[in-house]
């Protein structure tokens, strides 16, 4: 019996150890997995805080990417605070390259935009300006921001340029479009077709804009100063003043209460010309391509007395573009704040003002050319007069963005503009200014590097 019993406490042994056994055998299993589950989640929490790390870091780059290298600009030991490099930031290109001064592309403009970094920056949301209506959708121009005519009245005060008080600002595309909606306000009541003229050398686009569409309602009349009309008729005569192409100051050629008169003011800036007080004329055009160099922007804006008038206007741009783009008009209202700020606020700084740099910047450029031009003996261009600018309340000379150049070599005289084709230089032929092809127009507003490579040929005996 002890013995059975002794067998029998032996086999319960057996039986318990089989059973508690393997549960000792897998506890350290169960260890490892443990600890592997911990390590891979805390590599997973790691690498994930690591690329929220880096994306914040990208995110901080880009939005002040401006900043930062305006700062560095400003640690520069050669760069000054009060003055801009006026050097050209665009590449140096190939001394033997054609270079094209046709077109007046105002690239001039580019380093002062370009050290204005973060104030001239504007970011707009996808949900933003999605309406085709502006926030004060009941005024005359509905799709007018009115960011943009606040800038546009802020801007004329500071200037003393244009009268914008009691004047119903209208944005166009450009002031193109506003040409043609001023052509089609002044003659749609028209019986016959009403000739717009204008005094020679008138800009090259007028004849184009005017006859384009073949319009009923208008078409080009020609000059001005040789205009024959009947003793009823109506005509539109465009005053533009400074005068593209010879910079000159004009006045109305034709003097009948029968006709009805348009001012492009698009030169009418201090960088270009003295004021000489502010315009205060019906309708009066301006862009903010020439006035900031934003030609990319295409906007312009008309000041315009009679309401009935800018009613017309607006339905033509209605049916022409159904309005005038919101992000465009964004831009440029910051635009022209931050240049009424470089004048308007205590703290701003001589970098800050645009009209200042540009000045001196043409300044350099027109006493080159002239020297160029004097030392060639082939040439000659337009004299100006120094008048007191009511805006700097000093006298001042004129710097136009295009210079009016007539060949005075009989050799070339016949054909100005192909002797500078020759040379790998496009102007525009005087033909299409209503004037002979001994004139060209070139255009002083582009980037350095092509400019000095213009003056290079002429001073070279090129031209």
């Amino acid at each position: 019996m002890a013995r059975r019993r002794n067998v029998t406490m032996k086999d319960q042994r057996e039986r318990f150890d089989r059973v508690v056994a393997p549960p000792q055998q897998q506890q350290p299993e169960q260890r490892r997995f443990s600890v592997s589950l911990t390590v891979i989640c805390v590599a997973v929490v790691l690498l994930l805080f690591t690329a929220l790390v880096l994306f914040f870091l990208l995110f901080l780059f880009v939005k002040y990417h401006d900043l930062l290298l305006n700062l560095n600009l400003n640690l520069n030991p050669h760069h000054s605070n009060n003055e801009l490099d006026l050097s050209s930031t665009s590449p140096t290109g190939d001394k033997q390259a054609v270079v094209n001064l046709d077109h007046g592309d105002p690239t001039m403009f580019e380093p002062f935009w370009k050290e204005s970094g973060q104030k001239s920056t504007v970011v707009i949301s996808g949900w933003h300006s999605m309406s085709y209506f502006s926030a004060a959708g009941a005024q005359l121009c509905w799709f007018l921001e009115p960011s943009f005519a606040k800038e546009v009245r802020r801007l004329h005060a500071i200037v003393g340029n244009a009268v914008s008080d009691n004047r119903h600002v209208i944005v166009g595309v450009g002031s193109t479009q506003l040409i043609h909606a001023v052509f089609f306000a002044l003659s749609s009541s028209s019986q016959q077709p009403v000739p717009i003229v204008s005094a020679a050398p008138y800009y090259s686009m007028y004849p184009g804009i005017a006859d384009l569409l073949k319009s009923r309602l208008f078409h080009w009349g020609g000059d001005a100063s040789t205009f024959e009309r009947g003793d009823n008729s109506t005509f539109i005569e465009i005053v533009c003043s400074p005068n593209n192409p010879d910079g000159t100051i004009r006045h109305a050629v034709l003097d009948s209460e029968a006709g009805k008169l348009v001012h492009d003011l698009a030169y009418y800036w201090p960088q270009y010309t003295p004021m000489r007080g502010p315009a205060d004329e019906d309708i009066m055009l301006f862009t903010v391509s020439k006035a900031t160099g934003h030609a990319g922007t295409r906007i312009g804006w008309a000041l315009v007395k009679d309401a009935d008038v800018a009613r017309k206007m607006v339905k033509f741009i209605e049916m022409n573009s159904i309005g005038v783009s919101k992000d465009s008009q964004i831009r440029a209202a910051r635009i022209l704040q931050v240049v009424s700020d470089g004048y308007d606020l205590p703290d701003s700084k001589g970098a800050d003002r645009l009209f200042h740099f540009s000045r001196h910047l043409l300044a350099d450029r027109w006493g080159r050319l002239r020297q160029a031009v004097e030392e060639s003996g082939r040439f000659s261009l337009p004299q100006f007069s120094s008048e007191f600018c009511e805006f700097t309340k000093e006298h001042a000379e004129t710097y136009p963005a295009f210079a009016w150049l007539r060949c005075d070599d009989e050799s070339i005289k016949d054909d100005c503009e192909g002797f500078f084709k020759s040379i790998k230089v496009l102007t525009r032929s005087g033909k299409h200014f209503g004037a002979g092809p001994e004139y060209v127009r070139i255009s002083m507003l582009d980037r350095a590097h092509n400019f000095n490579l213009f003056v290079e040929r002429i001073s070279s005996g090129l031209g």
